[in-house]
């Protein structure tokens, strides 16, 4: 196969800054002390990782006839990341956000959704997108072109020709699981946050939020718990609970998208499940230690150092 990794779905321009306690009244004007630029998104930052960590990466996904669009392809390049499948889509803006990261790390936004809406993977393309040996999609409930069955074809073709499938959302809602149930039966890994999870399931127990997700078919759930760690359980009744790194915390903006493409460089290099985890917890928390998504990401092997000898929390939530 030509690609390791594909990442579909959602790729935005995200400008950040920091700190921000509160947005000036009136015309007024605050000062900052750091500010970034960054390609970010479900699909956009795992794109990102995946290609710093040496994987053959491929994006797809929408982008405006814009300067934002521009920059992002320019960036994408600075990574070897190929864009081919990228589609400037007419009468859309590139997916951008402006960013204001509070000092406690978290990252109010403001975003226009833009071409994450307009793209489609053709019959022309299914080929081409699916010559990878990882394909993840994510964002799904952005897609509005995509989500509409696209997505789940794509996904569903994936495992029938012995791809490994991944899949990610943006911020859930309970009204996206409809969106979400055809992708599931498909999928092999889905890697939602402790909140998306909670929104999907109208649940709160994570046993019984994972055990729920399971029952729609996924063949496993990988459910990250931010400062808590992680938790894996899958549909052969394995499982088992990761604690976090230690760290100070600059950014969370990316994390979760950052956590999805260490956790596939495991998969790519033949590690263990828990390997893995490790792997994808290392990739979020050196994105969290930097503005902007995968700022402070730089090689495969800086990030298996740290994964050996960054010191964990005491315990996971479930430890």
């Amino acid at each position: 196969m030509t690609f390791d990794y594909t990442a579909v779905g959602f790729h935005t321009f995200d400008a950040l800054c920091r700190p921000v306690t509160q947005i000036p009244p009136n015309g007024d004007t605050y000062f900052v002390e750091d500010f970034a630029l960054a390609i970010s998104g479900a699909a956009g930052a795992a794109a990102v990782v995946a290609a710093k960590h040496g994987l053959k990466v491929q994006a797809v996904g929408g982008l405006g006839n814009d300067l934002m669009g521009d920059w992002v392809l320019r960036r994408y390049a600075d990574f070897g990341v190929d864009t081919e499948m990228m589609q400037r889509c007419p009468d859309f803006m590139t997916s951008s956000s402006i960013v204001t990261t509070r000092p406690d790390g978290q990252r109010p936004a403001l975003h226009k959704r833009g071409a994450t809406a307009g793209f489609y993977v053709g019959d022309d393309q299914v080929d081409r997108v699916l010559d990878t040996k990882i394909f993840h999609i994510g964002g799904v409930g952005l897609m509005d072109a995509m989500d509409n069955g696209r997505n789940a074809e794509l996904l569903e073709e994936a495992q029938k020709r012995g791809i490994t499938t991944t899949l990610d959302v943006f911020a859930s809602k309970a009204e996206d699981l409809k969106l979400l149930r055809p992708l599931l039966a498909h999928t092999d890994f889905f890697m939602p946050s402790e909140e998306e999870a909670m929104a999907l399931s109208g649940l709160s127990d994570f046993e019984d939020v994972c055990q729920f997700l399971l029952d729609q078919g996924v063949g496993a759930v990988v459910m990250t718990l931010g400062a808590e760690g992680a938790m894996y359980r899958d549909r052969q009744g394995r499982k088992f609970d990761i604690p976090a790194f230690q760290i100070d915390v600059v950014c969370t903006c990316g994390c979760g998208d950052a956590f999805n493409a260490g956790f596939a460089t495991g998969l790519h290099l033949g590690r263990s499940l828990e390997d893995c985890i490790r792997l994808g917890q290392a990739s979020s928390a050196q994105n969290a230690m930097g503005l902007g998504s995968q700022a402070v990401v730089t090689s495969l092997d800086d990030t298996i150092r740290f994964m050996e000898t960054q010191p964990v929390r005491a315990r996971s939530v479930h430890a």
